[in-house]
């Protein structure tokens, strides 16, 4: 295992362990918001302090990108942290949230880890090298008609000037498959098309830290990510549509306004 891989999953667990202390006292948490339906927790803010010391304690020379503490420039390395992927629903005792963390080379992103603390599920990737889900190689699905996939969403909740396009390709995804699932963690969702749970994932506005992770789980598992367009910019864009690699071309043309 790559060093980084693995500070990045010591990093991973040590935030799962302080999210899940404060998940069997959601009533004592502090709150406050961030934004329309964006929130921040006690348990956000300790869990990104407890990777933090892990990860500049093993690379002082490394920048950072993260969720609630911002960017703080380095090297050619950058961290890519969400620490708590999924808020609301922690706070909701939802039990669909997980953390993120990434490692990007520039803009080619090397490493990636989603781990769920409740159910104890470890995604692991490095370019090159696979996709592992608790050291168990995953691939994406075989599936290869639209019709019979299942999809993954999420609404744009932050920025709702996109919610009348995403409320299209909503109805579009609805009639063409078998289903679509908004669970609220879109790193787990992009980890879950990775383990062939789901066929494929879209969604518009999304920040690197909810989606860079998960697009290399899926790179690695055999799948594809790109931005609406096809292209390649998906972390500054924020929009993602991901799946195997038979249905991915009718989903493109299926999120196209």
């Amino acid at each position: 295992m790559h060093p980084m891989l693995n500070t990045a999953i010591r990093a991973a667990r040590q935030s799962g362990r302080i999210i899940l202390m404060h998940y069997g006292r959601l009533d004592r948490l502090e709150v406050t918001t961030k934004g329309r339906n964006d929130f921040v927790s006690q348990a956000d803010t300790e869990a990104e302090e407890a990777a933090l010391e892990i990860l500049t304690t093993a690379y002082p020379e490394h920048g950072i990108l993260a969720e609630e503490s911002g960017k703080r420039e380095g090297g050619d390395y950058t961290w890519v942290i969400d620490p708590l992927d999924g808020t609301t629903n922690f706070l909701h005792g939802f039990p669909q949230f997980s953390v993120s963390i990434a490692v990007l080379h520039g803009q080619t992103i090397e490493h990636g880890v989603v781990y769920d603390p409740l159910r104890n599920e470890l995604f692991t990737s490095s370019r090159g090298q696979g996709a592992q889900l608790n050291d168990r190689r995953i691939r994406v699905s075989s599936i290869s008609r639209l019709e019979q996939c299942l999809l993954g969403t999420g609404f744009p909740f932050r920025e709702l000037d996109k919610f009348d396009r995403w409320m299209k390709t909503f109805r579009k995804l609805t009639m063409k498959t078998s289903g679509v699932r908004r669970a609220g963690s879109a790193a787990l969702d992009l980890a879950y098309v990775a383990a062939g749970r789901l066929d494929g994932f879209w969604e518009f506005g999304l920040q690197p830290w909810d989606c860079a992770a998960g697009a290399l789980l899926i790179r690695e598992a055999g799948g594809l990510v790109a931005d609406m367009d096809g292209g390649q910019d998906f972390l500054e864009s924020g929009n993602v549509a991901a799946g195997n690699t038979r249905i991915f071309d009718d989903l493109l043309k299926t999120l196209v306004p």
